[in-house]
């Protein structure tokens, strides 16, 4: 006597066999998927290497040469930086010098004007001539370093040596920016102006 099938034991017979047919009939992907690269040509390593020619060393004459040109090099640049400097402190003793002198100036002034304001007379002589000593001093002094004043009249105003306070119509045959009168005198080491002159200039 057959033994009867359970509902269960049926369902599961049915999926063992859908099962066993996806398995047959899915079709396998090959194992090698991979495109294929390209293959090294041949040759191509040695096309890749760089041919390096041999260094060729210079001659003794040639080195001698370039030796010559670098200490030829090296002394101009030695000579050009000593006379930069030499240059440099020239400039800086002139303008410490300058300064220096500026400062006196105005003593100067002072004993110019004294002797312009003394009134000539028996009682002022023996002033006069002290204040006169002292003024030729200083003046020489000035002259020992260099330094010129500046106190002509009847020039054309020059803007690098005069500054003019006041301005005069001109008279009769006198040009128009001329240089009437010095009311300070200016001064000058070398090409350096120390102080401008003070003018008063025609119309």
């Amino acid at each position: 006597m057959s033994e009867e099938l359970r509902p269960e034991e049926t369902q599961s017979e049915h999926a063992q066999d859908h099962e066993d047919v996806n398995t047959h009939g899915a079709t396998a992907e090959p194992a090698d998927a991979q495109e294929p690269t390209d293959a090294q040509e041949p040759g191509q390593d040695s096309d890749t290497e760089s041919s390096s020619e041999p260094t060729v060393e210079p001659t003794p004459e040639e080195q001698i040469a370039s030796l010559k040109d670098q200490l030829l090099r090296k002394a101009a640049e030695m000579d050009n930086m000593r006379k930069r400097q030499q240059k440099e402190r020239i400039m800086v003793f002139e303008q410490a010098q300058a300064a220096a002198i500026e400062a006196f100036l105005p003593v100067n002034d002072d004993l110019l004007r004294t002797l312009q304001a003394i009134e000539p007379s028996e009682e002022t002589k023996a002033i006069q001539e002290g204040i006169e000593l002292v003024a030729d001093k200083f003046q020489g002094v000035l002259e020992k370093y260099g330094v010129e004043a500046i106190t002509e009249k009847g020039v054309p105003f020059d803007v690098n040596l005069h500054e003019a306070l006041m301005r005069q119509p001109a008279q009769e045959g006198v040009p128009s920016n001329q240089v009437l009168d010095v009311l300070e005198n200016g001064y000058k080491l070398g090409e350096r102006v120390i102080r401008h002159a003070k003018v008063i200039v025609s119309e």
